[in-house]
């Protein structure tokens, strides 16, 4: 006898080679909390930047302010450290559904390959883009400068064909990235993973195992410098890799990943919000009459804050009182047909809204929608998950699971609801745009049950 379960999903890493994207495979997403960084999505508008010498990097924040400032790694090292946790989601993430009711062909060209798997989850570290801003004078909760600024932009060292050449950009609100409550971060670390070195391991064990304490003393004194860099190359968190905006990169929670610009070069203060093609002609969301030959750029904001979504990832189904196997359970399912679909599943995921909105409920469904169980939520092992308290990470996804009775075979189908009761669209179809943005419809799973000879 064999049950198949086959998923309106993809198991497969979707990659480019220029602009360099990809996706990691459907089984990383959930395997925990924290998504490792080899797993965790790659989304480029232009070549990877290399930063060679770490010494001389730094970025200037100028603009609509009275002190212009140039601030190297170490000036932002100096300020206190935070620790965020919060999820990134590209806004495409699920546009492949998207295109499948209806293609365009640049929805396509400008953004290929993005399946259901551009939102990870990782813990960010670095200063607060507010505490970076009160070095230039611009105290914290502050919505306009002296001189008008309103908006922050980050200008990236990378280089992209849609800015003809130029740099990426993005921008928020003033308001926003004075808020210490935002959690703007300057990020130069990522999931506080330490590295280690081997030869370095050595000389340490070596030097401290091996030689007397007058001995250690001198070897110290020879050899400080080369010891400290050993020392710190295996104390010190991994710093970000050159995938995810090594040495500098801001993270903006809760807002579309395209704002949350990689490779910092430039912060300016501006009268308006940024003028750049990612801000002003691209990541807006149009309604399903606007197509190439009628839109409207102006008549859209930029998307900041993402809707509530969710992706069901990950389902098993259990026969129930069939234990027989092989010759025994054919002829158990020809004695009783009706044991086949004696099946229970669980189905299981992540979800996340914007803004910091928690994710008040998960409603799964087995006859599309007409009947719906709710499912357990998680973030952290062994602490309940209150939607909006302290104790859960309000920019982190949420997992849930359920397990289900599963009468035949059918379509399993899941939503979330979001503690501004935000509630997911039932089709795509209804929300089609022209950018293939923001697909946070309902998502189904096929369960196929069907009996084989062999």
């Amino acid at each position: 006898m064999e049950i198949e379960l086959s998923c309106n999903s993809y198991a497969f890493e979707s990659l480019t080679v220029e602009p360099f994207n990809a996706e990691p495979p459907r089984s990383a997403l959930i395997s925990s909390y924290v998504t490792p960084v080899d797993f965790f999505y790659k989304r480029n508008h232009g070549p990877i930047p290399i930063v060679d010498d770490i010494e001389s990097y730094y970025v200037s924040i100028c603009g609509l302010i009275e002190n212009s400032k140039d601030l190297f790694m170490r000036d932002i090292r100096m300020l206190r450290k935070y620790n965020i946790t919060a999820t990134l989601q590209c806004a495409g993430n699920r546009r492949t559904a998207m295109s499948n009711v209806r293609t365009e062909e640049k929805m396509i060209m400008l953004s290929p390959g993005l399946t259901s798997y551009e939102m990870q989850h990782a813990v960010w570290s670095g200063a607060k883009l507010a505490d970076v801003l009160e070095l230039v004078g611009i105290p914290n909760l502050t919505s306009v400068t002296r001189s008008g600024g309103k908006h922050v932009e980050f200008v990236s060292i990378d280089k992209c064909k849609e800015e003809n050449g130029g740099p990426y950009k993005a921008s928020i609100p003033l308001s926003q990235a004075t808020n210490p409550e935002a959690d703007v971060l300057l990020a130069y670390e990522m999931n506080g993973e330490a590295q280690y070195s081997v030869v370095a391991l050595f000389l340490v064990v070596w030097a401290t195992s091996c030689l007397n304490p007058v001995e250690l003393t001198s070897w110290l004194t020879l050899n400080s410098n080369a010891y400290s860099k050993f020392f710190l190359s295996i104390i010190m968190p991994k710093p970000l890799n050159r995938d995810h905006g090594y040495p500098l990169r801001v993270v903006v929670p809760g807002v579309i990943g395209a704002r949350s610009v990689k490779w910092l070069d430039t912060i300016n203060i501006l009268a308006e919000e940024c003028q750049g093609f990612f801000m002003q002609k691209d990541y807006k969301m149009f309604p399903p009459s606007v197509n190439w030959d009628n839109i409207n750029w102006k008549s859209r904001r930029p998307l900041m804050d993402f809707p509530v979504q969710h992706n069901t990832e990950t389902c098993w189904l259990t026969v129930r009182n069939l234990l027989t196997r092989g010759r025994e359970c054919d002829e158990a399912w020809k004695a009783d047909p009706q044991l086949l679909y004696n099946l229970q599943a669980k189905v299981s995921g992540y979800a996340v809204s914007g803004g910091g909105r928690g994710i008040e409920r998960v409603d799964i469904s087995v006859d599309g929608g007409k009947n719906w169980v709710e499912a357990s939520r998680y973030q952290k092992t062994g602490i309940p998950y209150i939607a909006d308290h302290m104790s859960s990470d309000k920019w982190a996804w949420v997992f849930f699971e359920v397990i289900i009775d599963i009468p035949h075979s059918t379509q399993i189908v899941a939503k979330a609801v979001d503690t501004a009761a935000n509630v997911q669209p039932e089709s795509v179809e209804t929300i089609w745009n022209l950018r293939g943005v923001l697909n946070t419809s309902w998502h189904r799973v096929q369960v196929r049950v069907g009996h084989s000879n062999m």
